[in-house]
């Protein structure tokens, strides 16, 4: 029974950990399926938090937080799609260059506006997204097996946190059973014959990065009022560069998304589970090793152990109309 329970412990902790991965990695899905890659999911994801931070504290609203980080961060996808789309800039480079822009105005901002060390005060409770207690939870806790895995797996999240798990099926709706899902699925394979159909590629494409700033504000708001009780310096950690990891490990379709994020938020459980605990044959590992597992993982899947993934044909390419 002790096993049973510290497993029910891990997997809340993987689900904990897997949401933001899941957004973010939903937003990416959006933004590439159009041909718009787009490596900026990291720093969007990291202003966003400071923005909802930052509104939460001053405001005392959670809701008001969220708003800020969204507004945030469609901001910088817009101006990703403008150097990206309008002016058919390097998308790679534009992506690094808002992660290093959010990186540094984030720590900047919090000195300058809070005087905590780039961090912003903590938010109290009123202000952040609190866990949720699902009906008949607390009755049925006692419960053998069915019980904790009702009232501790499933129960006991924020409202963030069953939003993401619920963007999965609607994504998959939106983009396999809706005019708009196919439209984008074909302006990021052939935008010629979107274009040739009438249909504007560069409305299309601002639209799906517009998505990709919602799902990553909301991410940066988990961090900041679920996760945490405010914004910590550098507080996305890489989670952006794993779900783009998760995203080709999933080979651009929602579920398989998913999955792969649930992977990455286990094992970064197990690490901060086992981190520091003499293994047998093996001994006491140093934190350091532990932490560093999902990277390796990630490499080593990507290598050559998920096949051949293939991105969106137009995946990386400007657009040009042909007069």
């Amino acid at each position: 029974m002790d096993f049973f329970n510290a497993l029910i412990l891990v997997l809340d902790s993987t689900i904990r950990l897997s949401v933001p991965l899941l957004l973010a990695c939903l937003a990416g899905l959006y933004s590439e399926r159009s041909g718009i890659f787009d490596i900026g999911l990291e720093g969007k994801m990291l202003a966003g938090a400071f923005a909802a931070g930052a509104v939460a504290y001053i405001s005392g609203s959670a809701w008001g937080g969220l708003a800020a980080a969204i507004l945030v961060a469609v901001f910088l996808a817009l101006v990703h799609g403008f150097a990206s789309i309008t002016h058919r800039g390097n998308q790679i480079v534009s992506g690094v260059a808002i992660n290093f822009i959010a990186a540094g105005s984030t720590i900047i901002l919090g000195q300058a506006w809070f005087a905590q060390g780039g961090r912003t005060p903590s938010v109290d409770a009123s202000g952040r997204f609190g866990p949720i207690t699902l009906p008949f939870a607390d009755s049925v806790r006692d419960v053998p097996v069915l019980g904790p895995i009702y009232s501790e797996l499933i129960s006991g999240h924020s409202l963030l946190a069953y939003l993401a798990f619920a963007a999965v099926p609607f994504t998959w709706w939106v983009l396999f059973r809706t005019r708009f899902g196919l439209r984008l699925r074909a302006v990021g394979e052939n935008p010629a014959a979107v274009d040739t159909a009438g249909i504007s590629v560069t409305w299309l494409r601002y639209r799906a990065v517009i998505c990709t700033g919602i799902l990553t504000g909301v991410a940066g708001t988990y961090l900041a009022l679920a996760m945490n009780a405010g914004f910590v310096k550098d507080m996305s950690a890489g989670r952006g560069y794993i779900a783009l990891a998760a995203l080709i490990f999933a080979k651009w379709k929602p579920v398989p998304a998913m999955l792969a994020c649930l992977l990455f938020g286990f094992l970064d459980a197990m690490a901060i589970r086992i981190g520091g605990t003499p293994l047998p044959f093996i001994g006491r590992v140093p934190v350091q090793v532990i932490q560093a597992l999902p990277f390796v993982l990630t490499v080593i899947l990507l290598a050559g152990f998920i096949g051949k993934a293939i991105p969106p044909r137009a995946g990386g390419q400007p657009y040009v109309k042909e007069r």
